[in-house]
C-alpha cells in the first residue's frame, strides 16, 4: 500500500507527457488495509484514474477485471512495484512495436537487463520456466514479468477463458493466447529487483506447480477453445 502513491503518481507523470489518450486502472480486491481509501483520494488530483473494487481474492481475479473494464487500445498489467521503469512502456505500443496481439516484458529476452537480483531467486525463476516450457509454453523465456500487453481486441477473447486467479495466471492467459492461435512477442527490459516479493517460495511453489498441470491438461482437452 505505502507505495502505491509514488507508484501512480510516476505512471501518470509519465502518461501526461505522452500525446496519446490513457486511464490508469486500480483494482483493490479483499486487501485488508486502506488501499481502496487511499486510491479514491488519489482520485481527487488524477483525473483519469479509475478505482474499482474486485470481492474475490487473487491478484489473477484483480488483473482480469481491470483488463476488462479498461477501455484503450492497447492494455498494460503493470506490477506496483515498477521493477520495470515506466519509461519502458513505449516499448510496448506503436510505433516501436507493430504486429502483434500479445506483447510480454522478458527478462531473459536478448538486450534484457536485470538488476540487484539475488542468485538463488534468479536460479528458482529459471527452474520454473523451465517447468513452463516442458509443461505448457515451449519457446517462451519468461512468462513471470508482471508487465504485459494486449490488444484490445483480443482482451475478451482470453480473458472470459481466464480460470486462475493465483500466481499462475501469467501462464494461463498466455497458454490461451497461444492456443486460440494469437501472436506473442518477448520484449526484452531493463528491471530492477525489489526486495519485497509477495511470492511465498515454499508455500507458492507446489501451487504455482499444480496449476501448471490443470494448464496442461485443460489444453488436452480443449477447455479453452470451447466457446464461453
Amino acid at each position: 500500500m505505502l507505495r502505491l502513491p509514488t507508484t501512480v503518481a510516476c505512471v501518470d507523470a509519465f502518461i501526461k507527457s505522452q500525446t496519446y489518450l490513457s486511464e490508469i486502472i486500480i483494482v483493490e480486491n479483499a486487501s485488508t488495509d486502506t488501499t481502496y481509501e487511499l486510491a479514491m483520494e488519489m482520485r481527487k488530483t488524477i483525473r483519469n484514474l479509475q478505482v474499482l473494487r474486485e470481492p474475490v481474492k487473487g491478484k489473477g481475479q484483480a488483473v482480469k477485471r481491470g483488463m476488462l473494464a479498461a477501455r484503450g487500445e492497447y492494455r498494460l498489467i503493470c506490477d506496483a512495484d515498477l521493477a520495470m521503469p515506466v519509461t519502458q512502456i513505449h516499448k510496448f505500443i506503436p510505433p516501436a512495436l507493430t504486429d502483434f496481439d500479445v506483447a510480454i516484458a522478458s527478462r531473459e529476452a536478448k538486450g534484457a537487463q536485470r538488476y540487484n537480483e539475488p542468485l538463488y531467486r534468479h536460479l528458482i525463476g529459471r527452474v520454473f520456466n523451465y517447468l513452463v516450457r516442458i509443461l505448457v509454453l515451449p519457446g517462451l523465456q519468461d512468462t513471470q514479468c508482471g508487465f504485459k500487453c494486449f490488444r484490445a481486441g483480443v482482451v475478451e477473447q482470453i480473458f472470459k477463458r481466464q480460470s486462475m486467479s493465483g500466481w499462475a495466471f501469467d501462464v494461463e492467459l498466455l497458454a490461451i493466447a497461444q492456443e486460440l492461435g494469437y501472436s506473442i512477442r518477448e520484449i526484452p527490459i531493463e528491471w530492477y529487483y525489489g526486495p519485497h516479493s509477495r511470492v511465498r517460495l515454499i508455500v507458492d511453489a507446489p501451487k504455482m506447480f499444480n496449476d501448471l498441470i490443470k494448464i496442461r491438461v485443460n489444453l488436452r482437452r480443449g477447455v479453452y477453445q470451447l466457446n464461453t
